[in-house]
């Protein structure tokens, strides 16, 4: 592959402001592209800005809470007036909250879909415009693991990954026309910040070890090395589906 294949090329990344979003941001930029980093977190964003930056390409800070539609109308135009025009559009951010059925309130559930699927929506809604007409697009949706198998207290989670799934279908289809891939990402336990403290609970990391075929967490540079593949002209042909990347998870 080319090793700097989206030389050109911008790309907008959601919830990037650390894990998983950071990691496809750098490899993304070690490609070539852009980057639009959207998170609410300020000070992790300039983090994410400085790796890009080091990594030898531009960035810029948005900050917004992409769940919002207001806030995302606002990013549409002040991204398309920064870089022009978007050609890739990762919809990373996400929340999980772990509860039995019962016990979730009406606002957390809500929270929940409205922070992993709605957004998407809203993202969609006002990029694939900008998108279009250039025979060239990328959509990556991060699913999860938890959209094909899942596990107690994942009620919402799970809704909301395999809402996302269907989304992630029926848009390439509909964009297929112009050129533009929609595929879906699903990562299994990945070894990011926010899974550090179930790392190191001995009785929680046996549990996932015991699931993960290979026998070990995922690095977040290998979810950022598949991002960058798709976001390649290698991968012009992939589209509608989801890549699963869970360590053989799915496969027992």
């Amino acid at each position: 592959m080319n090793p700097r294949p989206l030389e050109g090329k911008v790309a907008v990344i959601t919830g990037a402001s650390r894990g998983l979003g950071k990691a496809m941001a750098v490899a993304l930029a070690e490609g070539g592209a852009k980057l639009a980093l959207v998170a609410r977190d300020a000070a992790k964003l300039e983090e994410t800005k400085a790796a890009v930056e080091a990594a030898g390409s531009v960035a810029k800070v948005f900050l917004a809470d992409v769940a919002k539609e207001a806030d995302v109308l606002r990013i549409e135009k002040e991204i398309t007036a920064e870089f022009g025009t978007v050609n890739i559009l990762i919809n990373n951010a996400g929340i999980n909250l772990r509860k039995q059925v019962h016990e979730f309130t009406l606002e957390e559930w809500n929270s929940v879909m409205d922070t992993n699927v709605t957004s998407v929506f809203l993202m969609c809604r006002s990029f694939v415009p900008v998108m279009k007409g250039q025979g060239y697009g990328r959509i990556i949706n991060m699913t999860s693991i938890m959209a094909h198998v899942s596990l107690a207290g994942r009620t919402a989670y799970s809704t909301s990954k395999t809402a996302l799934l269907g989304f992630t279908r029926a848009l390439a289809l509909e964009l297929a026309p112009e050129q533009i891939t929609v595929v879906g990402i699903s990562p299994g336990p990945f070894g990011t910040e926010m899974n550090t403290p179930l790392m190191n609970n001995p009785e929680v990391n046996a549990m996932f070890m015991s699931k993960i075929a290979l026998g070990r967490w995922g690095r977040v540079e290998e979810i950022g090395k598949l991002a960058l593949f798709l976001c390649s002209e290698d991968a012009g042909f992939i589209t509608g589906t989801d890549i699963l990347i869970d360590g053989g998870w799915c496969a027992q």
